[in-house]
């Protein structure tokens, strides 16, 4: 087997993507590893969280204990008596997701116990615990003390800190650092010797469990915790209100640091203030938290004043605010990546789907190139010399042609006969469709002819369509959205124009928009049963730009026209069972699904009939049955996908491609699109 780089789920010892379709089954099997965590289900032992009633705590009592209930897993939380209720906060969440009967199996199943922080409550000892989730408070020596006592009592049992910045080293136990919110994002970073059990069944779970380096605060805190720092320090020196600051951090990187903090909570400007004081410490000012942020982690006061001026406060100098704010973050870059913290992918996954960075922070670096990024730290050491001499790492820029730099969300493997492609990254951008190009150049270079086109099963448990950031500049610009709708286009036809046999395969609870258009260019398309497939343009309203208005009707007969013009003018979803014959070639649970892949790739006995592609003309019908009437705009909205439809159906395959690009580059200038949902996310970014 070849890859272009290691695959993310060989970090977590689970060998490489292709060998789940060969072998047809996934790496982590949720049963078996729930089993050796927990013991057999005739000896059931229980998850306990201490600093249950905490903001991480009672947030990961309830995603682990959803997942858990199945398995009749107790789960028991451990805090002091007078700890507000922060389970009990939690119960309205869980019923909006679950549905009250659920939700009521899930917090019955949760076990609340009380303790003085120096015994352990009697009670505990029935419930067998296995395995001891730790929340409490960010001071080490409680920490040490308290796991003290659980070994005490229990001598086999797993224990597991979410601390947000002590490392492995200090702690003496595995890290397992969630993200926030914490009852909904799934990303853990881990710090383990080798991947433990525990973690694999995270990954069985649903969760996205990621391996990391030991090294104090680990990624996201350092990326979080930095952008607060760069955003309080750029107010310091232009005294722009906070809320302003916010608003340009976001324009120029993604997040509102210092709105987060105001919405998490008083603790986290502690929080912050204790990752970022340990990490001076240990490296240097860089990390120094400012004196504004020391005060207010004493006092606890928000950051936004509830009396917010109306009056505007422009930007003087963009150089100034790129200086204070991305010269630190490169620099703290400079010094995960001279650390190996991670694999690059790692790296940049945790940027995106944990400090809400638009891209990762490595994709942003490549974008910017290595000479501008060490120009732009020089100029942040002339406004602030103390940290030129703390951890500066600038030749760790120089590799970026390496296949770890270049391919930070797709990869490729191949056993010499058939090649698989992951994407990593949950929506589609111009990195993707970058390194997808890179990708089926690499398969080709390697004599591949027979490819599947897949998720990672690893970092994207989903695939939400395209990133509609990519669209900001064709609002305003109509040969921006061309280009995006032609190229786009473009890398998704390879699929079916360049290999033997392709295979889209869909492995997650979704597939929606430009990722479907991009997996409906294979050959043939497979999916597991429930995965929820559809083209929800039309409610944005956007024009499908990647063939969605004429791709899958030339593959279908003119019997299943009516299903696809409602896919389409609707856009609502239908689970891919229902798909089957007029959208999937194939749909099943997840081991039959992966055998009949491969099967397709490897030149097996299958089954399927090929559905092509027809190049000629179609006749497509101008009205759908049984569509229900919508307001005026999106009524609108359905006749400008009809136009698209019947003018890219009404040609050659060939012609069809700038076709469509038209309509969807054209309709971007519409008002419709303008005050929709791109057009005001754009407003609400973009226009500050």
């Amino acid at each position: 087997m070849k890859s272009m780089r290691q695959t993310t789920l060989e970090t977590l010892g689970l060998g490489p993507v292709i060998d789940i379709f060969s072998k047809g089954k996934l790496p982590a099997d949720e049963k078996s590893l729930v089993d050796k965590v927990f013991g057999p289900a005739k000896n059931r032992g229980s998850l306990v969280i201490s600093g249950g009633n905490g903001i991480v705590g009672s947030g990961k009592a309830m995603q682990l204990g959803a997942r858990l209930l199945p398995y009749d897993v107790p789960i028991v939380t451990l805090d002091l008596p007078d700890a507000p209720d922060g389970i009990g906060q939690q119960f309205g969440g869980l019923k909006g997701s679950f549905g009250a009967k659920t939700a009521n199996e899930i917090m019955a199943n949760i076990v609340k116990l009380n303790y003085d922080g120096a015994s352990l409550p009697e009670a505990l000892a029935s419930f067998k615990p296995r395995f001891l989730l730790e929340a409490i408070p960010e001071i080490l020596k409680l920490k040490k003390s308290h796991y003290g006592l659980m070994r005490k009592h229990f001598e086999d049992i797993e224990i597991r800190s979410v601390t947000s910045g002590f490392p492995n080293k200090e702690l003496g136990v595995g890290i397992l650092h969630p993200s926030f919110p914490h009852p909904i994002n799934k990303v853990w970073e881990v710090v383990e010797d080798t991947p433990s059990d525990i973690t694999r069944m995270l990954l069985a779970l649903g969760l996205v469990p990621i391996m990391v380096g030991d090294h104090w605060s680990f990624i996201l805190d350092v990326l979080f915790c930095g952008i607060t720092q760069a955003a309080i320090r750029y107010h310091e020196a232009t005294n722009m209100p906070y809320w302003k600051v916010d608003k340009y951090v976001r324009r120029l990187i993604g997040p509102n640091p210092v709105r987060a903090h105001d919405a998490i909570g008083p603790g986290a400007s502690f929080l912050t203030w204790s990752c970022l004081h340990h990490l001076a410490e240990t490296y240097g000012e860089v990390f120094r938290p400012s004196p504004e942020l020391v005060r207010r982690k004493n006092s606890g006061e928000s950051w936004y004043s509830s009396n917010r001026p109306v009056v505007d406060w422009g930007l003087d100098d963009e150089e100034l605010l790129n200086s204070w704010v991305l010269g630190p973050i490169f620099q703290m870059t400079s010094l995960m990546l001279h650390e190996n913290r991670a694999p690059l992918s790692h790296m940049n996954a945790i940027g995106e789907l944990c400090a809400q960075f638009t891209k990762g922070i490595n994709a942003f670096v490549r974008s910017y190139g290595a000479d501008k990024v060490i120009k732009t730290v020089k100029a942040y050491h002339k406004l602030h010399p103390e940290a030129k001499g703390s951890c500066w790492y600038p030749k760790v820029f120089a590799k970026m042609d390496s296949p770890e730099w270049q391919q930070l969300y797709v990869n490729a493997e191949h056993d010499g006969s058939v090649g698989v492609i992951t994407i990593s990254r949950e929506s589609l951008n111009w990195d993707v469709v970058d390194e997808l190009n890179r990708a089926v150049n690499w398969l080709k270079s390697e004599k591949i002819k027979k490819v599947i086109l897949t998720g990672d099963f690893h970092m994207s448990t989903q695939l939400v369509g395209a990133d509609t950031t990519e669209f900001y500049p064709a609002l305003a610009d109509e040969k921006a959205g061309f280009k995006v709708a032609k190229n786009w286009s473009k890398m998704a036809r390879r699929f079916h124009n360049e290999f033997d046999v392709s295979v889209g395969f869909i492995d997650g609870k979704r597939c929606l928009g430009g990722m479907l258009e991009l997996m409906m260019h294979c050959h043939y398309l497979v999916s597991v049963d429930d995965a929820q497939l559809g083209m929800p343009e039309v409610t944005l309203p956007v024009v499908p730009g990647m063939e969605g208005c004429h791709w899958a009707l030339r593959k279908a007969g003119s019997g299943d026209y009516q299903k696809i013009l409602g896919l389409l003018l609707s856009g609502k979803s239908v689970r891919a069972k229902d798909a089957s014959g007029w959208l999937v070639d194939y749909t099943g649970k997840m081991e039959p699904a992966l055998k009949k892949a491969w099967q397709i790739a490897s030149g097996g006995k299958h089954g399927l009939k090929l559905r092509k592609v027809k190049d000629s003309a179609l006749k497509v019908p101008k009205t759908v049955k049984g569509l229900p009437a919508g307001d005026p705009a999106l009524e609108a909205a359905r006749k400008a996908l009809m136009d698209c439809i019947q003018a890219s159906c009404g040609t050659t395959l060939a012609q069809a491609l700038d076709v469509q690009a038209k309509h969807s580059a054209g309709f971007m200038l519409n008002k419709l699109c303008q005050k929709g949902a791109i057009g005001s996310s754009a407003k609400k970014m973009m226009d500050i």
